[in-house]
């Protein structure tokens, strides 16, 4: 049985010295953790800028220095809030049932970090054979040495700075509490000895090292890339990803993604470059050359040798490279015995994927995982690394992460493109504050069947939730499930129930002001005159006369209800007879003209219903609003009004709704588009809507239809920074052409095509690609709970049941419950 020793007394790091850590050889290291950029949101020239930025920062080293970069992929899974609270005051029914939904999902949990250690003067240097974990004492060699440290700190921060110029890379410096730990979290140096999350319980385990390494009951597998001929053939600062690459398009992801983010297990993924003296490298190196020069006629692996050798240092001195020597390694552990042949699998294939031959390290493991403890950087054993230049070593450096959420009180939940994990992402105030966007305004493109209407509701959804005013303008009843599941004003038109409006009524308190009175004689003038009709001074004043008075006549008479009945009826008797008083002439205002023309829309006339509506008022306080035009967009006479109406409920939403979110979403928008009314008063949304807190979002299924409308081409999609894309499959051949209109960047061709490529078959949801202002842009999932799926959902036998449901137990929030309870139970 071994002997235990006791780890406090051989620990390799000494003390913490304002934010360094000192170890008992005597070397410094700076510590900082690193905010990569997401997974799938890089293009290949941003792959390659992202690898030279490293080069840079790397190259400013001093001599004798060690990099290591750390990156921590730990298995976790969502945590639900279920302390959320909307605008309402509680936590809807809506967003209970997706955290219950996404209770407990797995993903990988990434942290990145980076150790800058400088070793000290004249130390010893580390083999497998030779290393501090064999020791039971050190004493370091030399007392440092103030100018040495403050010249390694100046080149740590200028190493800091190339990275934040990089524009993709964020760099923190790590705090004393942050490596030791304090009360209440784990510090990153006990985190890697005991293998533990930040926020685990402290407790000590055993390590053991002989035979293999367990942690506890953790039992670790270390895998490298330590050998020049287990080292893949080429490599670069990217690859590309098949699963989500086209015959036209290839999607990439960096060099060693197969070991990172793509990797889901539990590891660690170390990687190290050491920079020594150059000029005793190259030296060492000739020397060599010369060895295998003498031997080279005993063997054909000499000639290959010194052949190699020789193009190295030919490269080495002709281009400036900086030879570096490197390591690369994979950590990986399980608490259940089971999983040690699969992780060893899949670890393995890793490898294969980036065509290198894998490693697993059996005798020397105790010793590399001494090296990573972080600090000790400098005991590698140097026997485990291979020589490169540093431009190669740079390409097995991870590039990217895991989605991250935004802290954003605004935005909608959607889902990591890999696992599913729900992420917060904000597309409308964030990037506005960023600078990405200029205007919150949205155009949604998708081909029916590909999730549109399904990605709409449940964005409409969210912001409603939080507060703000949604008026949807719809053809198809994608809504109507969410509108009656919060309690809004649907407005739709069958024969049974024809729509109601009433435009002359005026909330309690408020007054009848000059917006108002102005939307009324469009109305009027509306239901009045033809298009092509001059509209003459003297009848635009005896409207204005007309309304003002009637208005008057409301204040005094408050039993009288406000509606065009009751108006109709101020024209007959009160006003006809100031007309008289006033001795207007007939040529100058025609009121029986007028009165003729306005009749059928008085009481039994044929649209007596249209503008003396009882019930759905408030349209102003209202905050879910929806006028379904399906069955109207081609009568002459209804559409005119509606169209009307919408415009005076937006803009008056828009006017006296001080600091309120405002959304007007406009679905198949080219039905109302191709008339001139509703065209104008789109063009008119869309450039000044910004400016009242507001948002105009227009819906489309077809490419053809965006192409021939000029007011779509030209307003809408250059006054829309953000641009919502779904599964565009059917068009890949032909893509250009939605490219060019769009003005889509290739790196989004590539991600647009890739949607729903290569969906998980266990799961049910559809991709989304969401671009901001041409800057950042992501894939997606939509991926919802059974509830909200039932709320959503716009298939005919489905909403259907919902209906049958919400009436059979009194409303559509226990009707959908049960409901989503009966189909889990299937």
């Amino acid at each position: 049985m071994a002997r235990p020793i006791d780890m406090e007394k051989i620990m390799p790091i000494y003390k913490t010295e304002t934010d360094m850590l000192i170890s008992v050889a005597g070397d410094i290291t700076i510590a900082y953790e690193i905010e990569l950029p997401e997974i799938f949101s890089l293009s290949n020239n941003e792959y390659e800028a992202m690898n030279q930025a490293w080069v840079k920062a790397i190259r400013v080293l001093p001599k004798y220095s060690c990099f290591h970069k750390q990156d921590w992929f730990v298995k976790d899974s969502y945590k639900p809030v279920f302390d959320q609270i909307s605008v309402n005051g509680s936590m809807s029914f809506l967003s209970r049932s997706s955290e219950r939904f996404f209770n407990e999902r797995p993903f990988l949990n990434h942290k990145c970090y980076v150790f800058l250690t400088k070793k000290a003067k004249g130390r010893r240097q580390a083999t497998s054979a030779i290393s501090s974990l064999f020791r039971r004492s050190v004493v370091p060699t030399e007392i440092l040495k103030p100018d040495l440290v403050n010249d390694f700190i100046d080149k740590a921060n200028q190493f800091q700075r190339i990275l934040l110029d990089s524009g993709v890379i964020k760099i923190n410096q790590l705090t004393t509490n942050q490596l030791v730990g304090s009360e209440k979290k784990n510090g990153l140096l006990e985190r890697y000895c005991f293998l533990k999350n930040e926020d685990e319980q402290s407790s000590i385990t055993d390590i053991h090292l002989k035979g293999e390494i367990r942690v506890g009951d953790k039992r670790c597998q270390l895998f490298s890339l330590a050998d020049v001929e287990n080292l893949p053939s080429i490599c670069g600062s990217r690859i590309n990803y098949d699963r989500y690459s086209t015959d036209r398009t290839k999607c990439s992801v960096g060099f060693v993604s197969p070991l990172g983010q793509l990797l889901n297990c539990n590891h660690i993924f170390n990687q190290y470059i050491f920079i020594d003296d150059q000029s005793k490298t190259l030296k060492r190196l000739e020397s060599k050359r010369l060895r295998l020069q003498s031997l080279s006629a005993y063997s054909r692996e000499n000639v290959v040798g010194r052949d190699a050798t020789q193009d190295f240092l030919n490269e080495a001195v002709s281009r400036q490279r900086l030879p570096v020597k490197s390591h690369f390694n994979v950590l990986a552990w399980s608490d259940n015995p089971a999983d040690r042949k699969p992780l060893k699998t899949m670890i393995s294939s890793a490898l294969a994927q980036m065509d290198a031959t894998p490693k697993q390290e059996t005798d020397g493991a105790p010793q590399i995982w001494w090296a990573g403890i972080p600090g000790n950087a400098a005991e590698f054993p140097m026997n485990d690394t291979f020589d490169t230049f540093l431009e190669q070593a740079c390409c097995f450096l991870n590039m990217e992460t895991g989605y991250r959420t935004s802290i954003s009180p605004i935005g909608i939940r959607l889902g990591d493109r890999l696992t599913g994990r729900p992420v917060h992402v904000d597309i409308s105030d964030e990037p506005m504050k960023k600078g990405i966007c200029t205007n919150r305004n949205k155009f949604i493109l998708g081909p029916s069947g590909s999730g549109k209407s399904f990605f709409t509701n449940h964005m409409l959804r969210s912001y409603y939730e939080q507060g703000a005013h949604v008026l949807l303008v719809d053809v198809g009843h994608s809504y109507k499930g969410l509108c009656d599941l919060v309690g809004g004003y649907y407005f739709t038109y069958d024969e049974r129930n024809p729509i109601r409006f009433n435009p002359f009524y005026i909330s309690p308190g408020d007054t009848l002001d000059t917006e108002k009175k102005e939307s009324l004689k469009s109305l009027i003038l509306a239901l009045w005159k033809k298009e092509d009709e001059v509209l003459e001074r003297p009848e635009y004043v005896a409207l204005s006369n007309a309304l003002q008075g009637y208005y008057e006549k409301l204040d005094r008479e408050p039993d009288l209800y406000p509606c065009f009945n009751t108006f109709y009826d101020y024209l007959r008797s009160d006003f006809a007879e100031q007309l008289k008083t006033d001795n207007v002439k007939e040529r100058h205002f025609d009121l029986d003209n007028l009165l003729y023309v306005l009749r059928p829309f008085y009481k039994d006339g044929e649209f007596g219903y249209l503008l003396n509506a009882t019930e759905n008022l408030e349209l102003l306080n209202e905050r879910f609003i929806v006028f379904e035009l399906d069955n109207i967009k081609d009568h002459p006479i209804l559409f005119p009004v509606v169209t009307l109406i919408i415009m005076e409920t937006f803009i008056s939403k828009m006017r006296k709704l001080k600091g309120v979110r405002k959304m007007i979403l406009i679905e198949e928008a080219w039905k109302a588009i191709a008339k001139d009314g509703m065209a104008e008063y789109i063009k008119y949304l869309f450039k000044t809507v910004r400016k009242f807190f507001g948002e105009a979002i227009i819906v489309t299924q077809e490419v053809e239809d965006v192409i021939s409308s000029p007011i779509v081409k030209e307003t809408i999609i250059n006054n829309s920074d953000c641009k919502i894309l779904l599964d565009q499959s059917k068009y890949q051949n032909k893509f250009d052409m939605i490219q060019e209109l769009l003005g889509l960047t290739e790196k989004e061709k590539v991600q647009v095509l890739s949607v729903n490529k290569s969906n998980d078959p266990k799961r049910r949801y559809k991709e989304v690609f969401i671009s901001l202002g041409g800057q950042l842009s992501k894939v997606y999932r939509t991926e919802v709970s059974p509830e909200e799926y039932l709320a959503y959902t716009t298939e005919e036998s489905e909403k259907i049941k919902v209906q049958q449901y919400a009436e059979k137990y009194g409303s559509m929030e226990k009707g959908i419950a049960v409901l989503a309870n009966e189909l889990k139970n299937e």
